[in-house]
């Protein structure tokens, strides 16, 4: 053997024997708890890193940094605080056990900084329930996964993305011809509660024409999760669908895990070239978990309370949708966005309008007249339809909503019989079409209307009524 050779089987076994070992774990203590957030001192870790706290009782206690302030950490646990004591040990494992192969390379160890950033993603989830932190939640035996990639991806360069220019079908007749969706899109669906958003959702979950379905149910009822499941969503939507449930009873942390754990999965698989379509209920809740999250650690409030990182997160969030390049898929995404008691000027519904491609508006004065979808089309827009359709639909779209406002406005006056034919023109052909129009707007939770019967059911409506 020469000494080269020598050297390099000296420096093989040093390599192997560094990847073995064991290494030191980093620890500190735990000096206060107040509310949602713990500090802790003697560690040194970077915002988003995992931690676990060790309990007399054996019960430990999962935890993530979240701020710090000056050699004090801030930690935010995701699981219930019950029998913290002071002096408690934080440790901040360095290592973890083996992960599968990633692309062409082995990674036997990553740091627990990492791994609190990355998740299982990959076709094996598809008719699962997670829960935010990627835990099984339906009972069909553990997760056998290969992929996994970051929590947090990196900003998607705009001039990378493919326009949107192509229409995705959604199964509901008034969307796909009066507020028509792109592949790529993000819009909003604005709502109080109790006007049809759950069953708008699952309509358009049931019958899109998107390969798959992401859907994150965030900070909603417990009891909603399993009706949503099963019965508007059924076994045909959860079969080509993925679906991440971290209802209100769950940590903020975990809340807000779940909607990027959400995004993560639909990334992969648009990355894989597949058209996803990812629906979120709610945007609203997302943002109030970070609140209390914010508010937990010192941020001072500023509007109605919330504080400017909410406003941070949100664009964040909701910019990881969309289309990718050229040799990807894409994301269509529909958030919820709760409209506390209907006021549609609340600081995240304002601030959710101003950052997404449209909205789509619930109206409860529909929803108790027993119309569903309860879809308010003056109030709703989809700001890229002008670009996925022909003229010719575009000007039927907008005569449409021109003789179903101009009956609205005149309502009172016509239903006290003050109103006198011939007076108006305009009027008089919106009250002669307005049962086509209200019941061409309507539509059964198990009634699917594909993209081009509904246009077709548009241009007969003024063919026939119009002559």
């Amino acid at each position: 053997m020469t000494r080269n050779d020598h050297w390099c089987s000296f420096l093989h076994n040093c390599n192997q024997l560094i990847t073995a070992s064991d290494p030191l774990l980093q620890s500190g203590t735990l000096t206060r708890v107040a509310g949602l957030v713990m500090e802790a001192i003697g560690l040194k870790l970077a915002v988003g890193s995992s931690c676990t706290i060790f309990l007399p009782n054996g019960n430990n206690v999962s935890a993530e940094v979240v701020g710090f302030s000056e050699d004090r950490l801030f930690l935010m646990p995701s699981g219930d605080t019950y029998g913290l004591v002071p002096g408690a040990r934080v440790v901040s494992t360095e290592f973890i056990g083996e992960l599968p192969k990633i692309g062409c390379l082995q990674h036997p160890k990553r740091r627990a900084a990492d791994r609190a950033k990355h998740v299982m993603v990959g076709y094996e989830l598809l008719g699962r329930v997670l829960s935010g932190a990627g835990e099984p939640l339906d009972q069909l035996g553990p997760l056998r996964v290969e992929n996994s990639m970051p929590l947090y991806s990196r900003p998607y360069n705009p001039l990378e993305r493919v326009p949107v220019s192509e229409p995705l079908d959604v199964g509901v007749r008034v969307i796909n011809t009066l507020l028509t969706v792109g592949r790529g899109q993000r819009m909003g669906l604005f709502a109080g509660s109790g006007v049809g958003k759950s069953v708008l959702l699952g309509m358009m979950a049931r019958y899109t024409s998107a390969d798959v379905i992401v859907v994150a149910l965030i900070g909603e009822r417990g009891r909603e999760v399993k009706e949503f499941i099963e019965n508007i969503l059924g076994k045909e939507g959860l079969a080509r669908a993925v679906v991440i449930a971290a209802p209100a009873d769950t940590s903020p942390l975990l809340r807000l895990q779940g909607a990027a754990y959400a995004t993560a999965i639909a990334e992969f698989f648009r990355d894989q070239g597949k058209h996803v379509l990812l629906i979120m209920d709610s945007l609203t809740r997302f943002a109030m978990a970070q609140r209390e999250i914010a508010l937990a650690i010192g941020e001072p409030p500023a509007t109605k309370g919330y504080p400017p990182s909410v406003f941070a997160k949100l664009p964040q969030l909701v910019e990881r949708a969309g289309n990718g390049n050229k040799a990807s898929g894409s994301i269509t995404a529909f958030y919820t966005v709760l409209t506390e008691g209907d006021d549609q000027n609340d600081p995240i519904a304002d601030n959710a309008r101003a950052i997404l491609d449209g909205h789509i508006v619930l109206s409860r004065r529909l929803a108790e007249a027993g119309h569903y979808p309860a879809i308010d089309i003056e109030a709703s827009i989809s700001r890229v339809m002008t670009s996925l359709v022909s003229r010719e639909q575009i000007e039927l779209a907008r005569h449409f909503k021109s003789l179903y406002s101009r009956y609205q406005r005149s309502h009172d006056l016509i239903s006290v019989g003050a109103y006198v034919a011939g007076t108006h023109p305009e009027l008089d052909k919106a009250i002669k079409l307005y049962p086509a129009l209200e019941s061409f707007l309507q539509q059964g939770m198990f009634q699917q209307e594909n993209y081009h019967d509904s246009l077709k059911k548009l241009m007969i409506l003024f063919d026939n009524k119009q002559g």
